[in-house]
Parts: structure tokens; C-alpha cells; sequence
């Protein structure tokens, strides 16, 4: 089993920056591919970005390519999301997650484990 727990969500205005922050226990991330997902009211869970077991290879959505940064540490079991030019359409809630293999993958049903969100809200 992984638990995962987000960190840093908030209220920022349009054009400010945010570092979600995902602390993991139980087994290792080591191993596996992780990645953050975003679900707004009304809508569903759609992948935001993701990253391999290396870090070697990352993902983006193309609505926050260019504005958002994935990263891990391995060694702190952790996974951050750094989002710049954060807009008033980034407002969600934001997951993060890891699936069993170590490639990326978009899909939501590919991943295993689920942390419970931090609400993100960029106001105009």
C-alpha cells in the first residue's frame, strides 16, 4: 500500500504560482510512475502531468504545458507540482497518484493509489 498526502493548494490570483507538494508512506515511489490530475466541479478527473520512475520523462496536459513543472524526490518520497500563470480555469481540486508500473500514462484508471486532494483556486 502507498499513502499519499497533497500539500500546498490555496487562493491565489490570476498570474500567481502555487507548488503542490505530495508526500507518500507505506511502500516506496520509487518504482513507480506518479502524476497529478485535476477534477472541477461538474467535470471529471482529467490528468494534469506526470512523471516516470527516473524523473527521465514527464507528461503535460496541453492546457498547462509551459506553465506547469513536475519533479520528484525519490529519496524524500515525494512528488511536487509547481504551477506558474496559474489561471482562473486551474481552479480544482488536485490529486496526485501512482500506478503500479513506471511508465506515464493520461489515464486515471491506470493508477492505483490516490491521495485526497488540496483544493487550488485562482481568482480573476
Amino acid at each position: 500500500q502507498v499513502q499519499l498526502v497533497e500539500s500546498g493548494g490555496g487562493l491565489v490570483q490570476a498570474g500567481g504560482s502555487l507548488r503542490l507538494s505530495c508526500a507518500a508512506s507505506g511502500r516506496t515511489l520509487a518504482t513507480r510512475a506518479v502524476g497529478w490530475f485535476r477534477q472541477a466541479p461538474g467535470k471529471e478527473r482529467e490528468f494534469v502531468a506526470g512523471i516516470s520512475w527516473s524523473g527521465g520523462s514527464t507528461q503535460y496536459a496541453d492546457s498547462v504545458k509551459g506553465r506547469f513543472t513536475i519533479s520528484r524526490d525519490n529519496a524524500k518520497n515525494t512528488l511536487y507540482l509547481q504551477m506558474n500563470s496559474l489561471k482562473p480555469e486551474d481552479t480544482a481540486v488536485y490529486y496526485c497518484a501512482a500506478r503500479g508500473g513506471g511508465l506515464v500514462v493520461p489515464g486515471p484508471s491506470d493508477y492505483n493509489f490516490w491521495g485526497q486532494g488540496t483544493q487550488v483556486t485562482v481568482s480573476s
